[in-house]
């Protein structure tokens, strides 16, 4: 199957976001790498996100292009990341990546880890605690 190609609605990338991994490729020198952005069972709310460089998209992943950056989301994920907006902030307490999902509920206090309406835990888990 071809990789699917999503509308930029589905997911939103901000320029600051675009920016820090543009810089995180550049600085571990992987030229045409993407962002890929995952949800996975596990963290105190039920589900957690997580980011990842990678080379290669798979079958059946969703593929988008923002201010020059390519993310890929696999379909589980999909579900559960559907219009939320990824941003890169830098704050006294930190900086980092920042997901703003309409399909959580709730979510624990540093928003790694979130719940979302009767929903079970996606069964490609990777982890189990949030690190708060």
């Amino acid at each position: 199957m071809a990789l699917a190609e999503i509308q930029v609605d589905e997911i939103t990338l901000t320029s600051a976001a675009a920016d820090a991994v543009r810089g995180l490729l550049a600085e571990r020198e992987l030229e045409n790498h993407a962002l890929r952005v995952f949800v996975a069972g596990g963290g105190c709310s039920g589900y957690q996100y997580g980011m990842a460089l990678e080379g290669e998209p798979r079958d059946n992943d969703f593929v988008l292009e923002q201010h020059g950056v390519n993310v890929v989301v696999d379909e589980v994920s999909m579900q559960y990341l559907r219009g939320a907006s990824i941003d890169y902030v830098n704050e006294v307490m930190g900086s980092g990546f920042k997901i703003e999902n309409p399909n959580a509920t709730s979510a624990c206090g540093c928003g790694s880890s979130f719940r979302t309406d009767g929903e079970a835990a996606p069964d490609h888990a990777h982890g189990e605690a949030c690190g708060c």
